[in-house]
């Protein structure tokens, strides 16, 4: 129990002080979106550049975990699309609802929520999942809506779109950077690992008042029912996908399984939103889905972190 007080208790009162902040509308619209976008392009990267560069490769590159994560995700974004298909949604609805069944909020609750847990020597998983997360499923996002848009544009078309995308995401290129310094073992001169670490130190605290902000500014208008039975596959199916892959196929060392399962458990990613947004494919009902799993993992993720306790306080080397 000590560790919702002092853990997760902390990381959900600033999402509820960015939530009461842009309810009261001591932050506007404007303050909301200068926040995320220094989250997004500054904050975070910086985080992702030290964290990956003082990395050891064994960690970067640790398949086993790879395999477990992204077959977690897998299995559930399966299971989304053949309850959006036998609801009989329509194509787009069925990309977006897989997606968001499928798709933790690694970067803006991740990243923080391990900083709490055990600092961030512990970040090695969150790292590799949020790479995973900002680069292979927003692809995937991409494709199928563009798939079932059937807007004519030619594959290639698609692809370079996407390639050029991702080159312009700043958290590909922060850890694209971190990851090519880590494999040439070159490590940063200390005036920029200072300024690094002092940016990165900004991102755990900003990224979950963001998140905060993010949902004050959302109008519950559709998509309610759509919000629960996706919540229920993002923190119950998902995660219990991920556990029966560990038990069944790929055994991990305990701090990695724990932080996969924690993973697994997060709400349904931000970035849903602006996939959402670019398409304008059930903008509205990706919003609910975002705000009523959130809201949901409060409990969830507290039983959780319970039972993982004793792993956590161990950490990466226990």
């Amino acid at each position: 129990m000590d560790i919702v007080i002092t853990v997760t208790l902390p990381v959900f009162a600033i999402i509820f002080a960015g939530w009461f902040a842009g309810r009261s509308g001591l932050l506007g619209s404007d303050g909301s979106v200068a926040l995320n976008q220094f989250v997004y392009a500054f904050a975070l990267p910086a985080l992702l550049i030290v964290s990956l560069t003082e990395a050891p490769l064994a960690q970067i590159l640790h398949l086993p975990f790879i395999a477990v994560f992204c077959g977690g995700m897998a299995l559930t974004y399966i299971v989304g699309a053949i309850v959006a298909i036998v609801r009989r949604q329509p194509g787009e609805a069925i990309a977006m609802q897989a997606l968001k069944a499928s798709f933790p909020n690694t970067g803006y609750m991740g990243i923080p929520l391990f900083i709490a847990l055990v600092g961030e020597a512990g970040l090695p998983p969150v790292i590799i999942a949020t790479v995973i997360m900002s680069s292979v499923m927003v692809a995937v996002g991409v494709v199928t809506l563009e798939a079932f848009a059937g807007g004519g544009k030619p594959p290639l078309t698609i692809a370079r779109d996407i390639t050029i995308a991702l080159l312009k995401n700043p958290l590909v290129i922060g850890s694209a950077i971190g990851i090519a310094l880590a494999l040439l073992q070159v490590g940063l001169a200390e005036p920029i690992e200072r300024f690094c670490r002092l940016l990165g130190a900004a991102a755990g605290p900003c990224a979950l008042f963001a998140i905060g902000l993010f949902l004050a500014g959302q109008k519950l208008t559709e998509g309610i029912w759509e919000a629960l039975w996706l919540s229920f596959l993002k923190l119950v199916v998902q995660p219990l996908a991920t556990w029966w892959l560990i038990v069944q196929f790929v055994p991990l060392d305990p701090y990695w399984e724990a932080a996969a399962l924690v993973l697994a458990a997060l709400p349904t990613g931000a970035l849903t939103f602006v996939v959402a947004q670019r398409y304008n494919a059930h903008v509205g009902a990706t919003s609910a889905a975002i705000f009523v799993s959130t809201l949901i993992s409060i409990i969830s993720l507290s039983v959780l972190l319970i039972y993982l306790a004793p792993v956590f306080q161990k950490g990466m080397t226990g």
